[in-house]
């Protein structure tokens, strides 16, 4: 069977990382709002949605939403990281929801709207968890209890079978997106990198999705 086509950026979902390119799996919520986010950054390459972190494989939404299969709602993000790191992809997760409220996003309440990183490298890994601490101490800073996100390899990812839950924010503009950020800012990308690594960012910053903190997104906010 072909594969869909991604409806902006006409390739086909599912498609490999290219050489040079990364992917990282992320969820924040209902997935919609979270697709549409990542699709508009600069150098992000592919996109789409799924399920992963449960034990059920190829589920469907509605046995998703039903419960028990213990997947959350992702977006596979593929991406050029030398047009946005992994760093600026992490600052978009933190601002853009809710890391400190278990299983649920706002009214969005089960397991399925965990707050998730999986990881596919072990530098991922590491630039999750230092970003992860930093952005807890400024959340406690401004009276927020701690994080809750969840960071784990990527064990398996399953794409929604469901076409029309792909770029679904395309196809219907006015749609439910439930995104919605602290307001708390976290520190920039580049000095994430450097406490990661030891090293320099080479990519800008700030990230376009990210000036000032908040549920803020290219093209304005959700």
């Amino acid at each position: 069977m072909t594969a869909p086509v991604h409806a902006i950026y006409d390739r086909p979902l599912g498609e490999p990382a290219p050489h040079g390119f990364e992917e990282i799996v992320l969820g924040m919520g209902c997935y919609w709002g979270v697709e549409r986010l990542f699709w508009q950054q600069d150098g992000v390459w592919l996109t789409e949605v799924g399920f992963a972190g449960g034990t059920v494989p190829n589920p469907t939404y509605k046995q998703v939403c039903a419960g028990g299969t213990g997947h959350a709602e992702v977006v596979r993000v593929v991406y050029d990281p030398s047009r946005i790191s992994t760093e600026q992809i992490l600052k978009i997760f933190w601002e853009n929801h809710d890391p400190t409220q278990g299983n649920r996003q706002g009214n969005d309440v089960g397991d399925q709207y965990r707050s998730v990183i999986f990881t596919t490298t072990d530098s991922q890994r590491i630039a999750a968890e230092t970003s992860k601490t930093d952005y807890d101490n400024r959340l406690a800073v401004a009276g927020f209890p701690g994080i809750t996100t969840q960071i784990a390899p990527l064990a398996a990812y399953y794409r929604a079978p469901e076409d029309d839950h792909q770029q679904y924010l395309h196809k219907v503009p006015n749609g439910y997106c439930a995104l919605r950020g602290t307001g708390v800012q976290a520190s920039s990308a580049e000095s994430v990198h450097e406490v990661a690594t030891g090293e320099k960012d080479g990519n800008p910053e700030p990230s376009p999705s990210s000036t000032g903190g908040g549920s803020v997104v290219a093209g304005g906010a959700l």
